[in-house]
């Protein structure tokens, strides 16, 4: 009986210290969550207040998201007017619905964050130049699924990362990419023959399925030295997951979202996997063959790991030093995906507005045929094409490749006269920057590439940064430079070959999959020169 007696009153002991454990954590878990999800943004929500900025007033957990999303279904579901390049309503109706109501100085909830809305170019380029405490905004976890490597990274990681990646971008690398940048886009142009051969020398063609091909072409190729074939179904899937991640992006705090939707959320991290089980197996060929000698040294993979070897033998074999075997999966994942979807965005909203304004098509051909005439465009002459890149520029501007981006910041810092409490999430609108008639004058909604005549530093009454496609600052886009010699290489071939109109078969409806794309394709009527 007193052997019973103490086994019993051991396991009440046991009971009652589980017990008071569970509730330990469990108060301690719902503290957290209280100063989470409303201690924390009413206390951010004050001190913004304070300042002068207005917003809604928060709600628990959701903030703005309901009605965020219920504006963007219905805005996109709304079809555009005519041509319109006023895309702000489209994608910011929510954002220009609290500019309209709180005015300038406002913010918007994401769930329980706050969102300052940065419409002022000093402002955002207080932002910019200080990157490593403005960092990239990692609130929504979906998103390093479509940006990343160097795009989601901060602070000295970042800096390692861009340090090692550069040299593949430099003006010297480029000039030797050229060639294969030629051969992808004559195929493409080849294609087209073939399709007027048939048709008497005109017929409609959607071009977007074409320019995709071959910029992906150019990504295997150039980035790779491995066929479009073999990259494929890296594509394929990257696409899956791009529209994936892109349906729930806005949804992603809403309650019990992962529960709701955690079929896709598998399926988003099941692609992650087989991607980088495919790009690893690019690497470990490309690095076998460079070690036999086998393997030319021209394309980005073979330039960064060249480069990535050499930081490491002038570092030494230490822990951090260089770039690990994920490392480089990721950067490739977004070589593959980031760089196939900006060109191809950029050519096809270029042959959109071209299509259209026939004008600026007739000077653009007339410049091309008086700078190479019949020959194949080349690395040195393609910087003489002044009109192509004020076009690309208004193409740039007009359609920009990433129309918004976030920061945040985990301590407090002064932006101007504005104290930014740690927490704050910054919303640089960049579509509407770019629109801004007190900036760009009233035809600012207007396709007029004559506005970069004089080049970027003199347009837009000469602010840097309210242009800003490819980012601004220490972190503009290592590859801006690359993305803009194929589109003036895609182009120029294109104009030497053919002139073309708008379809009545075109549908303007550009919507965001990463990229700011065409929803419907790009319909033209195609007519050999």
């Amino acid at each position: 009986m007193g052997t019973e007696r103490v086994v019993r009153e051991m396991l009440g002991a046991t009971t009652l210290i589980a017990s008071i454990t569970a509730a330990i954590i469990m108060v301690r878990w719902g503290w957290k969550m209280m100063k989470w999800l409303w201690l924390n943004p009413k206390r951010l929500e004050r001190v913004l207040i304070e300042q002068g900025f207005q917003a809604n007033p928060y709600k628990f957990w959701v903030g703005d998201l309901k009605e965020i999303v219920k504006m963007h279904e219905e805005a996109k579901s709304m079809p555009m007017k005519s041509l319109s390049h006023d895309l702000s309503p489209r994608f910011f109706s929510f954002v220009l619905h609290i500019l309209h109501k709180h005015g300038k100085n406002s913010f918007m909830w994401f769930g329980p964050t706050p969102s300052l809305i940065l419409t002022s170019p000093e402002q955002i380029k207080d932002v910019f130049n200080k990157n490593y405490d403005y960092r990239k905004s990692h609130l929504n976890p979906l998103s390093k699924y479509v940006a990343p490597g160097l795009a989601k990274l901060d602070g000295d990681k970042w800096a390692k990362h861009r340090k090692i990646i550069s040299p593949a971008f430099n003006l010297d690398k480029l000039k030797t990419m050229t060639q294969t940048l030629f051969q992808c886009c004559n195929d493409m142009i080849r294609e087209w023959d073939k399709k007027l051969s048939s048709s008497n020398g005109t017929c409609e063609v959607d071009v977007w399925p074409s320019l995709m091909s071959m910029t992906q072409d150019v990504i295997c190729r150039a980035a790779f030295r491995s066929s479009y074939e073999e990259g494929k179904q890296i594509f394929h899937l990257l696409t899956e997951q791009s529209e994936l991640v892109m349906n729930h992006l806005q949804r992603y705090h809403t309650p019990f979202w992962s529960f709701v939707h955690g079929k896709d959320l598998r399926r988003i991290k099941e692609i992650d996997r087989m991607v980088g089980d495919l790009v690893k197996g690019i690497i470990k060929k490309k690095e076998k063959a460079l070690k036999e000698g086998e393997a030319m040294k021209n394309d980005v993979l073979s330039i960064l790991l060249e480069s990535n070897h050499k930081e490491i033998e002038k570092r030494g074999n230490k822990k951090n030093v260089g770039l690990s075997m994920k490392d480089i999966i990721d950067e490739c994942k977004f070589f593959y995906f980031g760089g196939q979807a900006t060109t191809s965005s950029l050519l096809a909203w270029a042959i959109m507005l071209l299509s259209k304004y026939t004008d600026w098509q007739t000077r653009a051909r007339e410049e091309v045929f008086q700078v190479f005439g019949d020959q194949e465009p080349n690395f040195d002459r393609l910087s003489h094409l002044k009109i192509v890149t004020m076009i690309l520029y208004e193409v740039l501007r007009l359609y920009p490749p990433v129309t918004w981006q976030e920061r945040s910041t985990e301590k407090d810092m002064k932006l101007g006269d504005i104290l930014v409490p740690g927490g704050v999430q910054i919303f640089i609108p960049i579509l509407m920057l770019h629109q801004d008639q007190e900036i760009w004058g009233s035809d600012a909604k207007e396709f007029k590439p004559e506005r970069f005549s004089e080049g970027i530093s003199k347009a837009g009454k000469g602010n840097s940064v309210a242009y800003i496609p490819f980012g601004w600052g220490p972190r503009i886009c290592v590859g801006q430079n690359f993305a803009l010699l194929e589109a003036k290489m895609a182009l120029s071939l294109i104009l030497q070959n053919f002139w073309f109109e708008l379809s009545p078969a075109y549908s303007h409806a550009p919507f965001i999959r990463m990229t700011l794309q065409p929803q419907h394709g790009v319909h033209v009527i195609l007519h050999k020169l």
